[in-house]
């Protein structure tokens, strides 16, 4: 259940950028997380929502943007839109030569609160 330690990881960047910005509270963060990132979604925001209870995350929004697949054909030399590992190209219908996006897991964006 690697959801958990990702959790812990998204924590710990959370954590650290308020406190290098002297925040008190955490109020949003965003993640961008591809459909073939192997992520587990409903897994990895139970995980959060356990692990932030009663931090400076506690009652943070959790935006999770999902990155559609993206993949190369070397054949046609066109780039398409993949829901799944094994999408053809569209246009001849080979297989990727390499998928392009789709894989990515990382925090975009980090919303902190300071006391006045």
């Amino acid at each position: 259940m690697h959801e958990l330690s990702l959790a812990e990881e998204v924590i710990k960047i959370a954590v650290y950028e308020a406190g290098r910005t002297n925040a008190s509270k955490v109020s949003e963060v965003t993640i961008e997380a591809g459909i073939f990132c192997g992520v587990e979604i409903d897994t990895f925001r139970a995980a959060l929502d356990i692990l932030t209870e009663g931090t400076i995350l506690d009652k943070a929004l959790i935006n999770i943007q999902r990155v559609k697949g993206r993949g190369y054909c070397s054949e046609c030399e066109k780039e398409f839109e993949m829901e799944d590992r094994l999408d053809t190209c569209p246009v001849c219908s080979s297989f990727p030569e390499n998928i392009r996006s789709g894989h990515e897991f990382r925090v975009v964006s980090i919303v902190v609160e300071k006391d006045d």
